[in-house]
């Protein structure tokens, strides 16, 4: 025997060690497990149930004769058949313990006297009422356990039958027909109803990992964005560095060697910076193709506006406060704000009406991009977009706020608020 048939071997062994207790986690537990909810009929299944359970208790009870009759203890065997049925709704695997114990303390009772030509040792109505349990038992629990349940149903039919003192017209075959269906009918519905669940779960994660997707993609795009300024700036204090000695007259040597040392840490940030974002954008193809482009800033909304109208849009724009120069990161943020917001009116408000406003104030920078509501329906949307997703990180980004939403009018609105500081702030 090789190596691979002792580890299957091994394998086996230990799966068929696991069943008695996993058979007896299955079927002794008295947890409570409601029947769900029907997806099209609500409550109707649970309704229709009862009523099924206490009509087989009254037709059970009217049979006076054939041995149960109206006897105190044939009244009792029916109450905890009819009871076995009902819990079977909240509790299963107790409910078919008790279903089942009353199937053979049924067919003890009778055994003696009823007619050799009734059903025995299950009547019509008991296996109607354990078919029942047996199926929402099915509902429930795994295939196995149902099988498990099925077949101790059937044992206990047999072992019923060992111990006759006459001729009885035997029910166990059909019975144990109707006992298969109930078993199969349910455990089809059940894993019908798993695929569901899972499939929905399936979805949330798939939703959930594309909105990670699309934050990281966002993230990435502003990192790309912002490494123009930022390169900008370090640029600019390496070669502010290597001029300063000579604008002044016998620098001493303390001064060079500082100045000196900025400027290589400037030449060291810079490098370091590129090579982070090289790795980036080497999984973005279409930012090759805007590498070397200067970012814009609000000088050029203009620019924008006018492409916008050129699309057959009709944009207004406005301004309030003093304009001035704004730390590049602001402005960036802002022109990229307001391109969003212009491209999401294109796509979801055909035929409105858009209006771009920018409100200087002494701390803050208001944009605000209101349309209309549409006049016609807009066309379909491909996939997932990313406008406002980018606006709140963005915003966040510069520790501002922003609100976006609806307007009474039907249009929807988007306003950001971002730090206002000037560029002569920064010096």
């Amino acid at each position: 025997m090789n190596r691979g048939d002792g580890e299957r071997r091994r394998r086996l062994t230990a799966a068929v060690r696991e069943v008695p207790r996993a058979v007896g986690e299955g079927l002794l537990t008295v947890a409570r497990d409601p029947l769900p909810r029907s997806v099209w009929l609500g409550r109707v299944p649970h309704v229709h149930a009862v009523a099924l359970i206490l009509g087989l208790g009254v037709s059970n009870a009217g049979r006076s004769a054939h041995g149960v009759g109206h006897s105190t203890t044939g009244l009792l065997l029916n109450l905890l058949q009819c009871g076995a049925a009902l819990l079977a709704l909240s509790r299963p695997v107790p409910a078919w313990w008790l279903s089942t114990t009353g199937l053979v303390l049924v067919g003890a009772y009778r055994e003696a006297t009823v007619d050799p030509d009734v059903l025995w040792p299950w009547s019509i109505e008991g296996t109607a009422l354990h078919t029942l349990v047996l199926l929402l038992l099915a509902l429930r629990v795994r295939s196995w356990v149902t099988c498990t349940a099925l077949a101790l149903t059937v044992l206990s039919g047999l072992a019923g039958m060992s111990f006759t003192t006459q001729p009885h017209n035997v029910s166990l075959g059909g019975s144990t027909l109707c006992f298969a269906a109930a078993a199969a009918v349910g455990g089809s519905l059940r894993r019908s109803r798993v695929a569901r669940v899972r499939l929905a779960e399936q979805k949330e994660l798939t939703a959930a990992e594309r909105s990670r997707r699309t934050l990281l993609e966002e993230r990435g795009r502003i990192a790309r964005e912002l490494h123009d300024v930022v390169a900008h700036h370090m640029s600019v204090i390496s070669i502010q560095a290597q001029v300063a000695p000579h604008l002044v007259t016998d620098p001493s040597d303390e001064l060079k060697e500082n100045l000196a040392a900025i400027r290589g840490s400037a030449v060291e940030a810079l490098t370091e910076l590129r090579r982070v974002l090289g790795v980036l954008r080497a999984e973005d193809a279409a930012a090759d193709g805007v590498r070397h482009a200067p970012q814009p800033t609000l000088a050029r909304l203009g620019e924008l506006v006018g492409k916008v109208r050129g699309a057959g849009v009709t944009v207004t724009t406005g301004t309030t406060g003093e304009p001035r120069p704004l730390a590049p990161g602001v402005e960036l943020s802002a022109f990229r704000i307001v391109q969003e917001a212009l491209s999401n009116a294109m796509r979801h408000a055909p035929g409105a009406t858009v209006r771009v406003t920018l409100a200087y104030g002494p701390a803050v920078l208001t944009v605000r991009v209101t349309n209309t509501a549409p006049d016609r329906p807009a066309p379909p949307s491909t996939g997932a977009g990313h406008g406002l997703l980018g606006m709140r990180e963005r915003v966040a980004m510069l520790g501002g706020e922003l609100a976006t939403g609806p307007t009474p009018d039907g249009g929807y609105e988007i306003v950001a608020e971002l730090p206002a500081h000037s560029t002569k702030d920064l010096v």
